[in-house]
């Protein structure tokens, strides 16, 4: 086999997709890259044993096709140094032994056969399809992922749950403590459905779909889902199980609200927390007019606060909050303003934008801490 490729071309459908692959696989051929050239489009491939990316690049003076497999980390490190130049591939079909040629020199590596590289599971015939602009589908990610759990006993809630319905697809993430619940009315879906996207191959998501600017197309079954679009595909293993009944721990009757600049909020949230970092507690002190933050820290004799306006339609109320939670969630949403609704310091707060973003419904939960006082 022999062809040639854009060095910059090659490098960055590389590096997009090399995120997949874990530091320690149980294959060592997970260790490699999968490359199947067929006339002018040569395929890429990395997976671990749950996930897998595929990518193509466009090729020149092709001669041959085959599959090969060559090390990830011996291609990635040189080839993004070189700068950007037509490579070439000279592959020696009876015992792999590969030179890559460029303007000053070449490399020389030995590959292996591409037959043993684990092979992509068909999803079954009664699979789900669902298309949605890439756009919805970052959004979506970005503001639910930081709310996932990290829990061995409850796996159901390390990923984040796709709840679709015939005129809508909810976004849902929680640990237990805190809970995202994100509606888009513009994305329909013939049936309803839903699966749980695992935390890895969603933070993969949340770099790839940067670039992407058309639709892409989710097909999933009870075990596994394949995401395509124009520059990447991607097949996971889906989380198993049940997830909870979402709606059914949101406050329906939260009758004290709280209007308050987004920025202003977030932004004495990270001040004062600074003095609060052993129990990252802070402090609410409700009044109509002004919300007052308090943070201390008793072991190191420290203490703050801070005073900012808001308008508060409820009686005078104190309620606790982990500050690392509530910045999280304040940094998840985009609108000016947000909306605090309470009813008291042992109920759950919800926390939405006072203007939501176009066909979007977003909701944020965050559970209370106890007060001393």
């Amino acid at each position: 086999m022999r062809f040639d490729v854009s060095c910059t071309a090659l490098s960055s459908r590389l590096q997009s997709i090399s995120k997949v692959i874990a530091s320690k696989n149980s294959l060592p051929i997970l260790d490699n890259f999968l490359f199947s050239l067929e006339g002018n489009t040569l395929t890429i491939t990395a997976a671990d044993s749950e996930t897998r990316l595929t990518t193509t690049v466009q090729v020149m003076n092709v001669q041959g096709s085959g599959v090969f497999t060559l090390s990830a980390k011996n291609m990635l490190d040189p080839l993004k140094e070189l700068p950007e130049q037509p490579i070439t591939f000279d592959i020696n079909d009876s015992n792999l032994d590969i030179y890559i040629y460029f303007q000053n020199g070449k490399y020389n590596f030995i590959g292996t056969r591409g037959d043993a590289y684990p092979q992509q599971r068909p999803l079954s015939s009664n699979a789900v399809t669902l298309n949605l602009d890439a756009k919805i589908l970052l959004g979506g990610i970005n503001r639910s992922l930081f709310a996932t759990a990290d829990d061995e006993l409850r796996p159901v809630m390390n990923g984040i749950f796709f709840d679709i319905q015939t005129d809508s697809l909810t976004f849902v993430a929680s640990d237990g403590r805190k809970l995202v619940r994100l509606r888009n009315d513009s994305v329909k879906s013939p049936e309803r459905a839903s699966f749980i996207l695992p935390k890895k191959p969603a933070n993969l998501l949340k770099t790839l779909l940067v670039k992407e600017e058309g639709n892409v197309q989710i097909r999933f079954d009870e075990n596994s889902a394949h995401l395509a679009c124009e520059s990447f595909e991607m097949v996971c293993r889906l989380i198993e199980g049940r997830y909870p009944n979402y709606n059914g721990v949101i406050p329906q009757e939260n009758p004290y609200k709280a209007t308050v600049d987004r920025l202003s909020f977030l932004t004495a949230l990270k001040r004062v927390s600074v003095f609060s970092q052993a129990s990252s507690l802070v402090k609410l002190q409700l009044k109509s007019d002004e919300i007052t933050i308090f943070g201390q820290d008793i072991d190191f004799s420290i203490a703050a606060e801070e005073h900012i306006p808001c308008s508060f339609d409820g009686p005078e109320t104190t309620i606790g909050f982990n500050a690392v939670y509530l910045i999280e969630i304040l940094s998840n949403i985009s609108s000016a303003d947000v909306i605090l609704e309470l009813a008291d310091r042992t109920r759950a707060g919800v926390i939405v934008p006072s203007e939501n973003e176009e066909n979007e419904d977003l909701l944020t939960l965050l559970m209370p801490m106890m007060l001393n006082d």
